[in-house]
């Protein structure tokens, strides 16, 4: 009897695996309908786009048949979905530029490791009665942090949490603990898990504006401060914003503080670094992020600059403030000051594998090969005639947002309003950017040809110096 491989063809002797076609599996329905920003609103004159409806493409579960441990169908099946789907993921891979994820690392050493569910549930420096953890290894990565960030190890708290979201949640929720009718300030780029955390906490908020950089706008902060003067101040700092990658001025944000009549007793700062937290201490110019400033907390994120397969992150705040959130849990034999309860204990392992093998001089190297590079897009972008923005600081390029939405899906490109992202991460080479560039360039031909619809004025986005319309394009070529 011949056997069929449910998991590849052979093509002249070699094996060839499939595309991974999802069409074969469901029955494919139409895109849901736009629907408008939160309230009904347009944002920044555009209905947002959402993406496809996953329930119309999600892969069925079955039940096996009664004879399938003699005849292994199911398995074969499975086994050519996964093969399929793993060739999907390597394609996507190569077209991935809008969202701040390094996809080059290798951790094939730690597949010995998945055969364990390891949780670090409760505390990360007290040991609970559930022996499968990996707190060893989350406490020397926390200690790793604590020395980037300049604070000793009996000063500190933290843990390493799921994802960057909840580091801001967690960061925000110790200065609403310390002081619960503070008023929280974050400008209006901050990330949505800001303003998540003042929805979740009941917390009153003033959404600060911005300068064009994106960089909070500390005489707006002033007066907004100076309104709320009876109350403590709960302050979010942007060290690298989501869509410019603009850092906020740390200096400045306190000098404001200090000058609006707020001393250090009232008020609580948390640094979201989800992106260029770990980036900006590699950056010579760039404002120094250190608990030897008054600052209450910081968060990174692991899975973006880092380089880790599961979303993950870095939350340390000052041992003074933790007690306000901390409980002794008989249950766990532990004490717990986290978001979560179970905690994933394989990113610790992770993070500390990466952390191990390139230290802070390899990701020195990362660093500057990013801002090289994103520099290089740039210029390339100008020279193309197409508007273009990059932060001092910042590897996050903003350009004009491509007419087409199926080139947006593409390449996975940010977009809001009018403008697009490309998020220049150590895995993004050069000539991934000239293949984009290339693609784009002629794309624009195509879109632009006959004149009747032109390339989008985004100087409010990004400056009348970096908008290539035909109003500002003197301006760029000056």
């Amino acid at each position: 009897m011949e056997v069929v491989d449910a998991v590849s063809v052979h093509v002249n002797g070699k094996a060839e695996i499939e595309d991974f076609d999802i069409s074969a599996v469901v029955q494919p329905e139409p895109l849901p309908p736009i629907v408008a920003a939160e309230n009904g609103d347009k944002q920044n004159g555009r209905e947002i786009v959402l993406g496809k409806n996953v329930h119309t493409t999600c892969l069925e579960v079955t039940e096996p048949e009664a004879n399938d441990e003699f005849t292994g169908d199911k398995e074969a099946y499975m086994a050519s979905v996964l093969a399929r789907y793993r060739k999907n993921l390597m394609e996507r891979t190569k077209y991935h530029l809008g969202y701040p994820y390094n996809l080059d690392f290798d951790y094939g050493a730690l597949g010995q490791l998945q055969h364990f569910s390891i949780n670090n549930l409760g505390d990360p420096f007290i040991e609970s009665n559930y022996g499968v953890h990996s707190r060893q290894f989350e406490v020397g990565v926390l200690d790793w942090f604590a020395r980037l960030w300049e604070i000793e190890k009996n000063e500190y708290w933290g843990y390493i949490t799921n994802c960057g979201t909840e580091g801001n949640l967690h960061g925000i929720l110790v200065g609403r603990e310390v002081f619960p009718d503070g008023v929280l300030y974050a400008s209006r780029e901050s990330h949505y898990s800001v303003f998540k955390a003042a929805r979740m906490y009941r917390m009153d908020c003033e959404k600060v504006d911005c300068l064009i950089s994106g960089e909070i706008d500390c005489a707006d902060f002033k007066a907004k401060l100076l309104a709320n003067k009876d109350k403590p101040a709960i302050i979010n700092v942007n060290i690298g914003t989501t869509v410019k990658g603009a850092v906020d001025d740390l200096d400045l944000v306190i000098q404001t503080l200090e000058e609006s009549g707020f001393s250090q007793d009232r008020f609580y700062i948390h640094c979201d670094g989800a992106l260029f937290g770990l980036m900006m201490p590699f950056v010579k110019r760039a404002p120094k992020v250190t608990f030897k400033k008054p600052i209450g907390s910081v968060s990174v994120s692991g899975h973006k600059f880092v380089g880790c397969p599961m979303p993950c992150g870095v939350q340390i705040t000052r041992m003074e403030h933790i007690d306000v959130l901390s409980r002794n849990v008989e249950y766990l034999a532990s004490r717990d000051a986290t978001i979560m309860g179970s905690r994933n204990g394989h990113a610790p392992i992770f993070l500390w594998y990466t952390l191990n093998r390139k230290g802070y001089k390899g990701f020195q190297k990362e660093v500057q090969k990013c801002l090289r590079n994103a520099h290089y897009l740039k210029d390339r972008l100008h020279d193309a005639g197409i508007s273009a923005m990059l932060n001092e600081l910042s590897s996050t390029v903003v350009f004009e947002r491509p007419l087409d939405e199926e080139f947006v899906r593409r390449w996975q490109l940010a977009c809001q309003g009018n403008i697009a992202h490309v998020v220049v991460m150590p895995s993004v080479t050069i000539e991934k950017l000239d293949d984009f560039l290339n693609e784009l360039v002629e794309k624009r031909s195509i879109w632009y040809r006959d004149g009747g619809v032109q390339p989008p004025c985004i100087a409010a986005d990004v400056g009348c110096e970096n908008c290539a319309c035909a109003l500002h394009k003197l301006s760029i070529l000056s």
